[in-house]
């Protein structure tokens, strides 16, 4: 138990000299150690499912989730240790306001890929369903590069069918009115096969070899644009056949089927936001535990301690500071006292060489008139 305690004791980034000195702080650094240490194990799972979806390699998975669990314990870590109490609560929720950011900006990046495992039948689903819309929409695009040239055909051969139905409605039509003056029961309701029913009989003719030419005419025109468009029928189906439908089942298409399904389902909308929640909770809790407790001995023995180095610090670099001052105020005085010393002696040789010269010329009975 001890053993343990002194890990988590670790993992909080607790002094344990200055810990020694306050025992009864010892159970609670070793709580916000062990949810360090879990929020750290939680990581490596979060890590391992997401790149498992992205390598598909169990080893690869472990060796990247081994190390960004560590990072995330690591930072974690960091951010409780730097968490210091000064019995301000304004000063100290200032300096706790960016760790509590990047707490929450890391429980973002570590429930992510847990909520996909936990969700993982329902977006399986969703996956299978937008593989179908997506194969749907390459379908359509498929069709509508060949719409336009079959619809033209089949309006052609619309426009030529209806023709030689038309005609072949007339030539019945008029075939049958010849047949019913023939045997009396129609036209003139007399059977005879007098002047009318000739009369019928021969436009009922006309209309059958103004048929029989039309379809003569059209046919192979009909017969060549129903092979042209049976033809792009197969291209068509024969382009649809080999579109691709591998499933997408990647990290982007599982974060995109998982925002569909909390889209279209209140249910899955709350269970991840409440996920999102927890984890939250659980990265910030540390940094809210040691930001709402009262300060603790170990708070006010950590702050001595730094207090006493900072002002041993303080003493230390004012005394070199002084001696620093001083030094160069002894140089300079010198220094400059020297310097002028020396411009006062070159001044009297200089003096003393021009009076000895004076004096020479006045021997010698030179006079400065020039005579």
């Amino acid at each position: 138990m001890t053993s343990i305690r002194d890990f988590f004791l670790f993992c909080s980034g607790a002094d344990h000299t200055t810990l020694e000195q306050c025992p009864t702080d010892t159970h609670k650094y070793a709580g916000i150690g062990a949810t360090v240490f879990f929020t750290g194990v939680l990581a490596f799972f979060s890590a391992s499912y997401a790149l498992y979806t992205v390598f598909d390699s169990v080893l690869a998975a472990l060796v990247f989730g081994t190390v960004w669990g560590l990072m995330i314990f690591n930072l974690d870590r960091y951010i409780v240790m730097s968490m210091k109490s000064r019995g301000k609560w304004w000063r100290d929720l200032f300096i706790a306001l960016p760790r509590v950011g990047l707490a929450v900006l890391l429980a973002l990046v570590i429930s992510k890929p847990l909520e996909l495992k936990i969700f993982e039948k329902e977006i399986n689903g969703e996956l299978i369903q937008m593989e179908q819309e997506l194969f749907k929409k390459q379908e359509d695009r498929v069709k509508e590069r060949f719409s336009p040239e079959m619809t033209g055909i089949q309006t052609r051969i619309q426009t030529l069918k209806t023709e030689i139905a038309d005609k072949t409605a007339r030539r019945d039509t008029l075939a049958l009115e010849a047949m019913r003056e023939a045997d009396g029961t129609g036209g003139s309701g007399k059977k005879n096969l007098g002047p009318i029913y000739r009369a019928k009989k021969m436009e009922a003719d006309q209309a059958s070899a103004d048929l029989l030419a039309t379809i003569g005419a059209q046919q192979p025109r009909l017969d060549s644009l129903e092979t042209q468009f049976r033809r792009l029928e197969a291209q068509q189906t024969q382009s649809i056949t080999t579109l691709q439908r591998g499933a997408s089942d990647g990290m982007a298409a599982r974060m995109e089927a998982l925002s569909r399904l909390s889209q279209g389902s209140s249910a899955i909308w709350l269970a991840s936001l409440f996920i999102t929640l927890l984890f939250m909770a659980i990265e910030t809790a540390p940094i809210l535990v040691k930001l709402i407790s009262t300060r603790s001995p170990y708070d006010y023995v950590l702050h001595q301690r730094e207090f006493v180095y900072e002002m041993n610090h303080l003493e230390y670099t004012t005394t070199l500071s002084n001696t620093v001052k001083n030094k160069l105020k002894y140089e300079t005085e010198t220094g400059t006292h020297a310097v002028q010393a020396q411009i006062t002696a070159e001044k009297a040789k200089i003096d003393a060489k021009l009076k000895a010269t004076l004096e020479g010329v006045q021997q010698k009975g030179y006079t400065f008139d020039g005579v």
